[in-house]
């Protein structure tokens, strides 16, 4: 089951994996409140040389397509290039990175397509529950787009078990239908990667961002997308100037990508 939306409730330790298990202390004392992950530790860890070996290893597992095949070869170049040094994240890292240390129950994806960014939630979270919000646009971004059977295959390749729910239509409909249908509804990890018009991403947003759980992330793609160059804007003024909010941006190279964690 999905989580109850509780705005008021500090977060279910096994959803924000405290660093301590430690008895409340007198109030007055508790200064900083509970330990949680915040975004810092989830961009080092998505900038880490295992976590990208792991999402590729992941994706290879998948029905491959173009972009999957530019990925591994610009990843080959940069780590010949750098070595070591070398850094990149994108969605799927940070993703990795996310799921691993926040051990997600719950998980909201806008922008599913052919199920990449779901599969790698999928594999680090196995009896994570999931809905996913399409359009299932054919031929998006010039590539296949097989809708939801096809994205069902890819999760069970990875070996996830949770529920999947398939919502499909445009998120800025379905969404506020749903949430009104299912008030309770929250969730510990959330991605928004679907209309990337300015507007539409802020309205994507604005609809999931009250259903984040306390210590949960939402990531947001494309901050650095030259079709696109609204959307770091977006991200900024709708999480970043929050200060509920603890974020965390990469854009060196490639598209960028960005993830918070809420504070309160």
């Amino acid at each position: 089951m999905l989580h109850r939306f509780r705005p008021s409730q500090p977060s279910r330790s096994h959803t924000l994996a405290r660093v301590s298990s430690a008895p409340p202390k007198p109030p007055g004392t508790d200064f900083y409140g509970a330990a949680t992950v915040g975004a810092t530790s989830i961009g080092q860890l998505a900038v880490a040389r295992a976590v990208l070996n792991r999402v590729l290893s992941v994706l290879a597992s998948l029905d491959q397509d173009d972009y999957v095949d530019h990925v591994r070869t610009f990843v080959e170049s940069g780590r010949s290039a750098a070595g070591d040094d070398w850094r990149y994240a994108d969605i799927t890292t940070v993703l990795a990175a996310a799921t691993r240390l926040l051990r997600p129950r719950s998980y909201l994806e806008i922008g599913v397509r052919r199920g990449r960014s779901l599969a790698i939630v999928g594999g680090e979270a196995p009896e994570c529950d999931v809905i996913a919000v399409d359009l299932w646009n054919e031929g998006y971004a010039g590539m296949p787009n097989p809708g939801p059977e096809h994205v069902r295959d890819q999760l069970t390749r990875v070996g996830h078990h949770g529920t999947i729910r398939f919502v499909s239509g445009d998120s800025h409909v379905e969404l506020p239908r749903l949430f009104a249908a299912e008030p309770g509804l929250s969730f510990d990890l959330i991605t928004v990667d679907g209309d990337h018009s300015v507007r539409g991403a802020r309205q994507d947003l604005k609809d999931v961002l009250p259903r984040l759980r306390i210590g949960g992330a939402i990531v947001f793609d494309d901050i650095s997308h030259r079709a696109h160059p609204g959307l770091a804007r977006v991200w900024h003024r709708t999480v970043e100037q929050e200060r509920r909010y603890a974020t965390w941006t990469f854009d060196d190279i490639g598209y960028g990508v960005a993830v918070a964690v809420r504070r309160w």
